[in-house]
């Protein structure tokens, strides 16, 4: 018979945050030992941290951050499979620790990612995941992850659904104007999600596709398919300028001020300052984009559990 007492419970369900009868069963199965009965519920832990791995982690949220310090900028998506747990505390500091160990470590990929130590832990990134599975229940992935050097302006938009990291080429890092400015840049992305940087950034496979298009667009349309070819090319051209200020950021319509561009603003803001600021690239990642979505019924859940 092993011999515990019901303290010695109580401390091991503090330190593992498991369920009281797992706590006393894995103290049995000990034989009393206490940290023999935390491994024990870490091995189950992971066995039930494998079993969720099968379900589908499409909420959750994007960690956007810039670090002065460390002259760079981190976004990152880190799954769950609720809205709920998205919003859970423990989560959300576990989402923002993640950011701060890419910043740290600059690991070139997920899986280097999950091998380096989290920051102000003394578990790699990989144990910390599997001890959050354990501990709220739930399905949970790093998706992805993008880390940036240089001046970096961070904006998260609808508490995490958007995050955005636009990287800078400036004289002007360190004013306060010139961080408003690149918020308000970073915020146009998450806004009008634009899919490239500039027009010289529009792959010509893309561009010849449009102007095909546009071309058909033409001859399908009474009014102007028997116009001069000379006339088509500039209507063609004026729809192509028209398609930029669609999908280039630098030419979208500025949300704070319609009359400007994205770029026009940029350069007043530079020219205000006494400087210069040039939009290098941007990143965007949306929550779950890509992502095929659990669809339960409520209701039937609710019964389920009731059962």
């Amino acid at each position: 018979m092993a011999s515990f007492t019901a303290k010695d419970v109580q401390e091991l369900r503090a330190r593992t945050s498991c369920g009281m009868m797992d706590c006393k069963n894995a103290l049995t199965a000990a034989d009393g030992d206490m940290d023999k009965a935390v491994e024990i519920l870490r091995e189950k832990g992971l066995a039930a941290a494998t079993k969720k791995a099968g379900r589908i982690a499409a909420e959750g949220l994007v960690v956007a951050k810039v670090y002065d310090d460390k002259n760079a900028g981190v976004v990152v998506e880190v799954n769950s499979e609720t809205d709920f747990v998205a919003k859970n505390e423990t989560f959300v500091e576990f989402a923002n620790v993640i950011a701060d160990t890419i910043a740290d470590a600059n690991p070139a990929d997920v899986d280097a990612l999950m091998k380096v130590k989290a920051k102000g832990s003394d578990m790699t990134v990989e144990e910390l995941l599997r001890d959050k599975i354990l501990t709220i229940g739930e399905n949970l992935k790093i998706r992805r992850f993008e880390r940036v050097e240089g001046t970096t302006a961070a904006y998260v938009h609808g508490g995490g659904r958007i995050g955005v990291l636009v990287k800078f080429d400036t004289d002007l890092g360190d004013k306060d104007e010139f961080k408003a400015c690149g918020k308000d840049v970073a915020m146009q992305v998450a806004a009008m999600s634009p899919q490239y940087l500039d027009p010289a950034s529009v792959p010509a496979e893309e561009l010849d596709k449009e102007k095909e298009i546009l071309m058909a667009q033409i001859q399908n349309d009474e009014k102007s398919k028997n116009k001069p070819a000379q006339v088509i090319e500039k209507m063609v051209t004026g729809r192509i300028n028209k398609y930029y200020k669609e999908v280039c950021l630098t030419d979208q319509a500025f949300i704070k001020d319609g009359d400007l561009s994205v770029a026009k603003y940029v350069e007043n803001t530079a020219k205000a300052l006494g400087g210069s600021i040039k939009i290098e690239s941007f990143i965007r990642f949306e929550r779950g984009e890509g992502l095929e979505k659990k669809s339960d019924n409520f209701a039937d859940e609710v019964a389920s559990m009731i059962k």
